[in-house]
């Protein structure tokens, strides 16, 4: 598993797009009401990558676009332990409590919607999840991707720990 944050060690060709969310907001004008879209756009590739992008935009489909782009600018890896993922984590953020915990082999994904796409998305297979807090959508992607981001391997905090396995 790489190490470092970004772009996967592939070509970027295999990241899966995924549209989570969509807005429509109506502004009212003089000859009527105009329309504009945001888009919520997930990628990633089922091997320990996921990004999220958020656009805005006149048409639908160039909100699609651009978040989409957004999205792959902004891929990140994450430490997997098997099919899982290494310990437990909550996160606060934005108005979301999500808790992650590692589940045996064969459970599969216990988690929301949003969550659940995140987490199928990135590759991961076992885990149970639960969010206490908002269901504002954008600020649930945010919080799972900070979840995804503060994970670390057992080798990784026993180093930091100065303990000799």
């Amino acid at each position: 598993m790489s190490k470092q944050k970004g772009k996967p060690e592939s070509t970027g060709k295999e990241l899966e797009e995924k549209v989570l969310f969509v807005n429509r907001c109506a502004k009212v004008v003089k000859g009527g009401r105009k329309f504009s879209f945001s888009a919520l756009i997930l990628v990633g590739d089922g091997k320990g990558h996921v990004g999220c992008g958020f656009a805005k935009a006149n048409e639908l489909s160039d909100a699609i676009r651009k978040g989409g782009e957004a999205a792959r600018k902004n891929v990140i890896s994450f430490e997997m332990e098997g099919t899982t993922i290494p310990h437990e984590v909550v996160v606060k953020a934005d108005g979301v409590h999500l808790l992650l915990k590692p589940a045996p082999k064969g459970t599969g994904i216990v988690a929301g919607s949003r969550v659940r796409s995140v987490l199928e998305a990135a590759g991961v297979h076992d885990v149970v999840a639960k969010n206490l807090g908002s269901s504002n959508p954008i600020n649930q992607v945010r919080a799972i991707i900070m979840a995804l981001k503060s994970l670390r391997s057992r080798e990784e905090i026993a180093r930091r720990r100065s303990v000799n396995a």
